[in-house]
């Protein structure tokens, strides 16, 4: 082989000079997906090149190329471009496919290296919190749970922040099949006292678990949410009150809220506004 073929030998068919300009194509074609994705009505092509810092001209151009393979659609009417149905089902297969236990343990060895302290995600089923990952703490006195065990949603920290951000009559389903166990003196037992406990994880964010589920045991926790704002599991951090006392529980409630928030992002959910 020469010395001219051995250079190109492997060398994708179109590479070269052109190659950097489908690539830009690529990225402003994404570009405008994404400004049609955040806005529901559409946008007239004038706006849409001024967004995106395009000429009418590409912009059109790209428009083209993207209704061509089912990703946008022209009202007829209003002359206005929106997203069309492929790139619906291309974003729906994501969501489908999202793995929130895999994504979320990164997270939770973070918070564990950050607090010291034992990081737990669980979901809710059939009225209760179910504990499905871990990162457990270094220290010699610290909070293990063991994995598919659970916990009443009224009675534990995981299980508030979740129950906090239910429709009314899922709580009220849960309540009457359920009740409110008291498991220890701290526990929210009277329906008064748990729903001025909810509105308060809604208004900051963040549930806390002040030794009601186990004396000695202090928690807080925050939920993640899918794309409707619904809940979709919680994480938490438990420590003794030892080293969890009173005045840190704010501390790492807003840590864990913004690690909530991050997961939430990064699976493509929304956190809902408070209540």
């Amino acid at each position: 082989m020469s010395e001219g073929k051995r250079r190109t030998a492997g060398r994708p068919a179109g590479s070269g000079k052109s190659t950097s300009g489908h690539s830009q194509s690529l990225v402003r074609g994404l570009n405008l997906l994404e400004r049609l994705a955040a806005s529901p009505g559409g946008l007239a092509l004038s706006e849409l090149a001024e967004e995106a810092g395009f000429a009418p001209s590409t912009t059109h151009r790209l428009l083209q190329a993207l209704q061509s393979q089912g990703f946008v659609s022209q009202d007829s009417e209003l002359g206005v471009w929106k997203i069309d149905v492929k790139t619906f089902r291309i974003g729906n297969s994501f969501l489908e496919a999202r793995d929130f236990v895999g994504t979320s343990r990164p997270f939770l060895r973070h918070l564990t290296a950050q607090t010291g302290e034992t990081a737990n995600l669980g979901v809710r089923d059939d009225g209760t919190a179910v504990f499905l990952a871990q990162s457990e703490s270094p220290q010699m006195m610290r909070m293990i749970t063991r994995l598919g065990s659970r916990a009443p949603l009224h009675a534990s920290g995981v299980g508030k922040a979740l129950m906090a951000w239910l429709p009314e009559d899922e709580v009220e389903r849960i309540l009457d099949e359920r009740g409110l166990a008291r498991l220890t003196e701290n526990t929210l037992h009277s329906l008064e006292s748990l729903r001025e406990g909810l509105a308060e994880i809604r208004h900051q964010g963040f549930a806390c678990d002040r030794e009601e589920h186990a004396i000695g045991l202090h928690c807080v926790a925050a939920c993640i949410h899918d794309e409707h704002g619904i809940p979709l599991a919680a994480i938490s951090v438990s420590g003794p009150v030892a080293r969890i006392p009173e005045e840190r529980l704010l501390e790492l409630g807003q840590l864990v809220r913004e690690t909530a928030a991050e997961i939430t992002a990064r699976l493509g959910g929304r956190v809902p506004e408070a209540w």
